[in-house]
């Protein structure tokens, strides 16, 4: 699938919901109420202000994991996105920080989110979590075990 059949646009403006610290993260705060409050706040601002599509972060979870993060970000980012994904007719994408794409796939096919984002998914990028290698490979075999698009 391709941007414009996802977002019926040549050249989408993509908002970005950037979560509150998710439990387990350094700077969790113990509420995902609060989290899921802001989140529901920024997405439907983004919404009304004109944006063709939105993205989840794990933003305030710095700082990163260099891989996988732990379930509990996942279950947690699980739960969020199907929430903004009843509160906004855009279409939904996910990016798990710093460049955990498998888990990223694996909320999107749960929750029918139409996109992700991987930071490195091919090559090497110098990081602050130090050297990061794409992993293209695993992800679209990870993809097609899945089903998904």
């Amino acid at each position: 699938m391709n941007l414009h059949q996802i977002f019926k646009t040549p050249n989408p403006i993509i908002g970005v919901v950037h979560l509150l610290p998710l439990p387990t993260s350094p700077r969790w705060g113990g509420s995902l109420k609060t989290v899921i409050d802001r989140a529901e706040q920024e997405a439907t601002a983004l919404a009304s202000g004109g944006v063709d599509g939105v993205i989840v972060e794990n933003f305030f979870d710095a700082p990163f994991t260099k891989n996988q993060v732990d379930p509990a970000i996942v279950s947690a980012m699980t739960l969020i996105v199907q929430r903004l994904m009843g509160l906004v007719t855009l279409p939904v994408g996910i990016n798990v920080l710093r460049n955990d794409a498998q888990s990223a796939m694996a909320i999107a096919t749960c929750v029918r989110a139409q996109f992700i984002r991987v930071n490195v998914l091919t090559g090497v990028m110098a990081t602050d979590q130090g050297l990061i290698e794409g992993q293209a490979h695993e992800l679209l075999r990870y993809r097609r075990e899945l089903g998904s698009d």
